[in-house]
């Protein structure tokens, strides 16, 4: 089994901005939601009894050929550290990490797909995909599906379809999701606009980390919101259609900045190269803000390309769970904030200040 620390020395390719077309649509994500027949959800349950039902789910999850030589641990065996770390990497929810006993994980070496057991039900498993790719994330988490109703009873009624804690999950089980990168609306001011029209069709619209979090970083989680009703296919689809739709509307607006107020737009990315690259002091909201300007400006022309991947993996870093456990010891908010901005200004010194001479043919 994969130890901890093997985890975090490796992020996944969905991580870094590997993949060509992650300058927008950063991840791709589905999950299912799926609970034994006969078993009380983790929530009305007994101790005893969500231990012995995790034991024997996690030895078929361990089973899975997806699963060899996989991360997995109980989340009772975790420091709150370790834990925090695994939320930050959307390898777990919040909603587990605050869970003990009885709860475990389950994630496959190059952390592209992570089984949940006793979170709100009995399994959710999730894969996930850098770029827009929901069709590839689905095709291998409904193979894991697949493999594990053979060796396991799920909860299903013909009417209802798959029986989930959460009324909002029955039919499918299914939530399809993708996160965006959306400084281009953001800043026109139209983000609103496209929020409300999202919303209009029956999508979500989610910070960072989900239900109930701030969008940082202009950083935005469109999911579908109800799995009733609809096929696998369908809802897949659906959201396909609004984000590749949210994806034009966002280069078109990376445009119109550039046509409209090109030194306005100088001048926010070179002031936010400034502030990063001498900052001694800097919390997570500003300097995710700031990163936001640079991915833009890389993506844009005024950086090299693959300073996207720099900003991806900075995201990551500067998290507080992972500046704690990459000093291991407890922080304080201002011990925090200066060894974000140590890490900012070193990995900054790999790359120039922002090539400005793109704004020349607009002026």
């Amino acid at each position: 089994m994969m130890r901890f620390s093997t985890l975090l020395k490796h992020p996944a390719g969905w991580m870094t901005g590997s993949d060509a077309d992650s300058a927008v649509v950063l991840t791709s994500r589905i999950r299912l939601a799926r609970n034994i027949s006969g078993a009380p959800f983790p929530g009305w349950s007994r101790k005893i009894d969500r231990i012995q039902l995790m034991t024997s789910l996690r030895e078929k999850v361990e089973a899975l050929p997806e699963m060899k030589n996989a991360f997995s641990h109980e989340l009772s065996d975790l420091t709150s550290v370790q834990k925090q770390v695994l939320v930050e990497r959307h390898l777990i929810s919040r909603e587990q990490a605050a869970r003990g006993s009885g709860s475990a994980t389950v994630v496959n070496r190059n952390q592209t797909l992570s089984i949940m057991i006793n979170e709100e039900d009995h399994l959710r498993l999730q894969s996930i995909r850098s770029g827009l790719h929901l069709k590839e994330a689905y095709d291998l988490i409904s193979k894991v599906d697949g493999q594990l109703e053979k060796s396991v009873s799920f909860a299903f009624d013909q009417e209802l379809g798959y029986l989930t804690a959460c009324p909002t999950n029955l039919g499918t089980g299914l939530r399809a999701s993708a996160m965006l990168h959306l400084p281009g609306l953001v800043i026109s001011e139209n983000i609103n606009e496209v929020m409300n029209g999202i919303a209009k069709l029956g999508l979500a619209v989610r910070g960072i980390f989900g239900e109930g979090t701030e969008s940082l970083g202009h950083l935005f989680q469109i999911s579908n919101q109800s799995t009733l009703g609809e096929s696998e296919q369908e809802i897949i689809e659906r959201l396909d259609r609004v984000i590749r739709k949210v994806h034009h509307q966002e280069l078109n607006a990376r445009q119109k900045l550039l046509e409209d107020s090109p030194q306005a737009l100088a001048d926010k990315v070179s002031r936010s190269y400034g502030i990063l690259s001498h900052a001694y002091l800097i919390d997570s909201k500003e300097a995710l803000n700031h990163i936001s300007l640079i991915r833009l400006a890389s993506d844009m022309g005024f950086f090299p390309k693959k300073t996207i991947e720099l900003c991806d993996e900075l995201i990551m870093e500067i998290e507080p769970a992972h500046l704690q456990h990459s000093t291991d010891s407890k922080l304080s908010a201002s011990q925090r904030d200066t060894i974000r901005a140590e890490i900012i200004r070193s990995r900054l010194q790999s790359i120039q200040s922002p090539d400005i001479s793109l704004i020349k043919q607009y002026l």
